[in-house]
């Protein structure tokens, strides 16, 4: 009875202490979720004071709430990491409002928050467990998360360091791969952000998890037939990462390495096979998959030999239809009716040739002409054609509008089999196309077919310069690029080319047709361009002085250099960089089909271009950085062509008749005139020739704007710099000439001077004997004299003797004088062309003949003093 009185008192007192403690339980409970709801309401509350409101269009000038709350909330330096604590807590409400409060803030300044999440302690350990959570909280913390790695190459780290790769697979794995939602996507999209341009973090997948998991994503499962939408935005995300991981990251500087491995490992994984499934075998495929499969197989073959091989042994279809995947995508190319599949096949054989020389010749040597019944056979009957007769097939149909397109289609790929392979360009130079009828003429080059179709796509457009279909606004432009790439260091295509004399007609006339589009016209200055510098002909008219004279006459120096300016601000060429660039299809970007499929006309109408889209995405950056220098080597050429005279005179002037009367002698002086009048003329036009080409070159274009004048000065430069060097070689030797000329110079003056002094020896010599014969005469007059004292009678007449002494001597000595008086002249004349060289040469003529004339003033002084003594007497 005493036991059961004391359980009665403890069962009342456990009865009392547990009421009481549930009370204060219950109390706590309630409180706690008055609490959690007052942080619910809070954080809904921030969420829509950071959410952008959308009226429409506003001011740019407008205060945005939004981001005047994100700045005041985000400067806080509590409030990260108070709102990342959130995440722990067990409300759900908490925890998604929370997700959602930093994706916002996230979107409206990132930077700020990446910074401040990363000096948060655990903080992205917190966001990345969240993937573990409830299917609505993960798919918010992959919004975040998505956010949270953009541009943030720290964060990617840590992130790929808390096992982001496992998660991102496993959640992917889960939800279907490519044929699940939009989660998937955004799996996606956080994987692309993890390894864009972070050659760490695709080292890491490739050697951790391995690229199995991202290859099974790329399988068709289920109906090949079905793609909806969203299975269509996850392949192409999937191919994206694909790319992502083939062309590497550009801030590595092991880049090679990274990205050679990454493309061993794929293709050990069969991704070219997958990639030839998705491109080309299912066709049932959007055509933005087959496109995107197309540029991931140019990527994978760029650069890489064993690739490229593989590809070309690449067997498709089935019995008994199958062809190499080559002739598949070349068919895609010739009959695909769409513009963005055609650029990405074309993109296939541009990445199959680069500097794949041996690739190129395998494909010219199938070049071989086929009968005009099987040229002309419809395209469906090409099955059993080889690669290069479907080509030729292709480039011989162009006598309509829709044959031109397939014909600038197939030109787009023969200008990668000839690029920077001159064998190639040599052999295609032979191939000939029969004609229609045999009577309608002779076969005719291949080169003379492509100009005849870029001249029909020329007439085909009206008046204003439009054409009549939107294919045909590119065609010519295609074709001209074909010509480019052709005639580029050949100099037997510009003999053909030149051959046909209607070719250069053509090309001037469209250079200066201002109804033609600023591409076009600069296309064919550059062909015309390339017929002056790799021009090797000697044949009148056809050589680089009658290309640059023609050019000269009918469109003006002036004006054909400013085409080049022109065509560089052209929206084609402005555009080069970003034409292969697609978009990363994220939630904002992939509400509709339209942001994946063909080309963005709307973006065509924004920009009012007069060329058509297509050209942004064919003219790559290679093409465009060659025509540049192009146009360098063109300006410098012309240059040196006026610098240089013609080979050969066409007019003869009547100056070099021999006039009738007029004696040898009289004909030849008049010829040496002239002749030495047209030398001075030549030269000065020569130098004002030169000039006004570097005036050209520099100021083409230059005065219009200072961008002009920096683009031209590079050039500008190059020809000054070039003209100075020449002339530095000429003066060079000149002063070799010179300094020959003066060593010669003075040999013959040293022998001069010593002929001067024989000379001088010589008169002292004769001098002499004349005084002694004065002498013996005034002997002879003073015995005279004293005979004429003794008497007159006994003495004949002196004087008479005397006189006829005198003659007789006088004469003799005349004689000798004579001769030489006409050796001094002669040797007078030759001093005297001697001093004026020596004058030119820059000698002292009064140094070199000092001491010369002292000593024969010497002896003058003597005569005269002899003479005066005579005189005396």
């Amino acid at each position: 009875m005493r036991f059961i009185v004391q359980f009665t008192m403890l069962n009342l007192e456990l009865n009392t202490i547990f009421s009481l403690g549930l009370r204060n339980m219950l109390n706590q409970y309630n409180d706690y979720i008055e609490l959690s709801m007052k942080v619910r309401g809070a954080l809904e509350t921030l969420v829509s004071a950071l959410t952008p409101i959308n009226h429409g269009k506003g001011s740019s000038n407008e205060v945005q709430p939004a981001l005047m709350n994100t700045d005041l909330l985000s400067r806080e330096a509590d409030s990260i990491s108070l709102l990342l604590s959130l995440l722990e807590e067990d409300d759900f409400y908490v925890r998604y409002y929370t997700l959602q409060l930093l994706t916002a803030l996230l979107t409206n300044s990132p930077q700020r928050l990446q910074e401040a999440i990363l000096t948060i302690p655990r903080g992205i350990t917190r966001l990345m467990d969240m993937l573990m959570d409830r299917e609505v909280i993960r798919n918010e913390a992959l919004l975040l998360l998505t956010h949270l790695t953009r541009e943030a190459e720290e964060i990617q780290k840590i992130v790929v360091f808390e096992g982001a790769f496992e998660k991102i697979f496993s959640i992917i794995r889960e939800e279907g791969n490519s044929d699940g939602g939009v989660v998937v996507q955004d799996c996606l999209e956080l994987l692309n952000n993890l390894l864009r341009n972070n050659a760490s973090n695709q080292v890491l997948l490739r050697e951790t998890i391995g690229l199995d998991s991202l290859i099974s994503i790329l399988k068709l499962r289920g109906s090949a037939f079905s793609f909806t939408q969203q299975k269509t935005i996850n392949l192409l995300s999937a191919l994206e990462t694909i790319r992502l991981l083939i062309k590497g990251s550009d801030a590595d500087t092991g880049k090679d390495m990274n990205k050679q491995a990454n493309k061993t490992n794929l293709v050990q994984k069969k991704l070219l096979d997958h990639l030839l499934i998705l491109s080309i075998e299912s066709q049932w495929a959007p055509v933005a998959v087959r496109c995107a499969a197309m540029q991931c197989i140019g990527d994978l073959i760029i650069g890489d030999s064993k690739n490229r091989d593989l590809l070309a042994s690449k067997i498709l279809g089935e019995e008994p239809q199958v062809e190499p995947a080559l002739n598949s995508i070349l068919r895609i190319i010739l009959r695909t009716s769409s513009m963005q599949e055609f650029i990405a096949a074309d993109y296939v054989f541009k990445c199959f040739c680069e500097k794949n020389s041996d690739g190129q010749s395998m494909l010219a040597s199938t070049l071989i002409p086929q009968p005009y019944s099987m040229s002309h056979a419809t395209l469906e009957e090409d099955i059993n054609m080889s690669f290069g007769s479907m080509l030729l097939h292709g480039l011989t149909l162009g006598e309509n509008s829709g044959d031109l397109e397939i014909c600038c289609r197939a030109a787009s790929v023969l200008s990668h089999i000839l690029k920077d392979n001159l064998p190639c360009k040599e052999r295609v130079l032979r191939i000939e196309i029969e004609p229609p009828m045999q009577s309608l003429g002779a076969p005719e080059p291949l080169l003379h077919r492509m100009v005849k179709y870029s001249a029909l796509a020329s007439s085909m457009k009206g008046k204003d310069g439009k054409s009549s279909t939107s294919e045909n606004s590119y065609t010519e432009v295609i074709i001209l690029k074909l010509l480019i790439t052709w005639l580029a260091d050949c100099p037997s295509a510009v003999q053909c080319f030149l051959d046909a004399r209607p070719h250069l007609t053509y090309l001037l006339e469209l250079v200066s047709n201002l109804s033609e589009t600023v591409c076009i016209r600069g296309f064919a200055t550059v062909v015309l361009g390339e017929c002056v510098i790799y021009n090797k002909s000697t044949d009148n008219g056809k050589d680089a002085y009658a290309i640059v004279d023609a050019i000269s006459q009918k469109v003006g120096l002036s004006s054909y250099f400013l085409k080049f300016d022109e065509m560089k601000k052209s929206f084609a060429f402005a555009s080069v960089e970003s034409s292969m660039t697609r978009k990363s299809f994220a939630r904002s970007s992939a509400a509709s089909m339209a942001d994946i499929e063909d080309v963005d006309e709307n973006d065509l109408s924004e920009k009012k271009s007069p060329d058509h889209p297509i050209l942004s995405s064919v003219l790559d950056s290679y093409f465009v950085n060659f025509v540049k220098k192009l146009e360098a080597d063109i300006r410098e050429q012309i240059v040196d062509v006026y610098s240089q005279p013609k080979i050969k005179v066409a007019v003869v002037p009547a100056e070099l008749e021999q006039k009738s009367g007029e004696s040898d002698g009289e004909y030849v002086k008049r010829l040496k005139t002239f002749v030495e009048k047209q030398c001075s003329e030549i030269q000065d036009l020569l130098v004002r020739n030169a000039t006004l080409a570097e005036d050209l070159a520099k100021t083409s274009g230059g005065s219009r704007s200072l961008e002009s004048d920096q683009r031209v000065s590079g050039a500008s430069e190059r020809v000054q710099m070039e003209k100075l060097r020449r002339e530095l070689q000429e003066a060079s030797q000149r002063l070799v000439n010179l300094q020959a000329e003066k060593a010669k110079v003075e040999s013959e003056a040293e022998m001069y001077r010593n002929l001067a002094g024989k000379t001088e020896a010589d008169l002292r010599s004769l001098s002499d004997a004349y005084n002694s014969l004065e002498q013996s005469n005034i002997q002879m007059e003073n015995e005279l004299k004293a005979l004429r004292k003794g008497g007159p009678s006994t003495f004949p007449d002196v004087e008479a003797i005397k006189a006829e002494a005198r003659e007789e001597a006088q004469k003799e000595s005349e004689g000798e004088l004579n001769d030489l008086l006409v050796c001094l002249g002669q040797e007078q004349s030759k001093v005297e062309r001697l001093t004026a060289r020596l004058l030119e040469l820059g000698e002292d003529v009064d140094k070199l003949l000092e001491g010369i004339g002292d000593e024969a003033g010497a002896g003058e002084e003597d005569e005269d003093d002899d003479d005066d003594d005579d005189d005396a007497e």
